[in-house]
């Protein structure tokens, strides 16, 4: 195999959240959320390209909109299966490597992703990410191709087509994987959206660091959070990974 050379961020985006309805493009700072996530991106120096993937769905073509307004790629696919909808965004813009975020980390941090992508890159990595005890908003998860095109061949399980990187995971006599701990004991950090109270946080996190003309870093937000102990305690209670947690408890085989 050759050098990979086109490393596509493939932004996941639905309007369609069951617990905060069209929380991607709820405002931040004077802007959606899926902007803040889209202008984030575009800091990182390991990207060739920016795709946001939503869904077929009505109710998605806000999203489109927004993603024609903003003059930022789009992709639209199957809602339920979202393996689906990487498989084919990847294929019709070429990524390879294809990297994974989800709409809802509007603090994602382009240091960060420019880190996990060149692990993956310095490597002969099928899946590569962060991992270790950093703060739930930061995810980033770098694919090859093969190993998406194989997976999307090979999952039948729902938990293994309603999420991306399971089927990969749960197959290591297939797949090399690997990963880069960038963070300790800041686990219970919860920067990512998908209840009112997490909006509430990032609320105040966006008043107090954005600025337009450049990122505001992980580093920053911890040194604000660790100067205003109370807001940490918004959204203490929301659980992590809730959404998957669900998916295997009504796993059943996709035919």
């Amino acid at each position: 195999m050759g050098p990979l050379v086109n490393p596509i961020a493939i932004v996941q985006a639905r309007m369609g959240s069951t617990r905060l309805p069209g929380k991607v493009l709820m405002p931040l700072a004077g802007r959606p959320v899926l902007g803040h996530v889209v202008e984030r991106l575009s800091y990182c120096s390991t990207l060739a390209g920016i795709v946001v993937a939503t869904t077929t769905q009505a109710s998605d073509d806000a999203i489109a909109e927004f993603c024609e307004g903003a003059d930022v790629a789009v992709f639209r696919g199957s809602e339920a299966d979202v393996l689906d909808r990487y498989y084919r965004a990847s294929a019709r813009f070429e990524a390879d490597p294809v990297v994974r975020i989800t709409a809802d980390c509007p603090a994602i941090d382009p240091t960060v992703v420019d880190q996990v992508v060149s692990g993956f890159l310095e490597g002969e990595y099928d899946l590569f990410g962060l991992t270790g005890e950093f703060p739930d908003g930061l995810d980033c998860t770098v694919f090859a191709r093969s190993a998406l095109d194989r997976a999307w061949e090979e999952a039948t399980l729902a938990s293994e087509r309603e999420h991306v990187g399971p089927y990969i995971q749960n197959h290591p006599e297939l797949f090399q994987t690997g990963g880069i701990e960038l963070f300790e004991g800041q686990g219970h950090q919860r920067w990512t959206l998908d209840e009112p109270e997490d909006y509430e946080l990032l609320t105040a996190i966006f008043e107090a660091l954005y600025r337009p003309d450049s990122p505001f870093l992980s580093g920053e937000v911890l040194e604000f959070l660790d100067g205003h102990p109370e807001l940490m305690a918004i959204n203490h209670n929301v659980v992590r990974n809730e959404g998957y947690m669900t998916s295997l408890e009504n796993d059943e085989v996709v035919e």
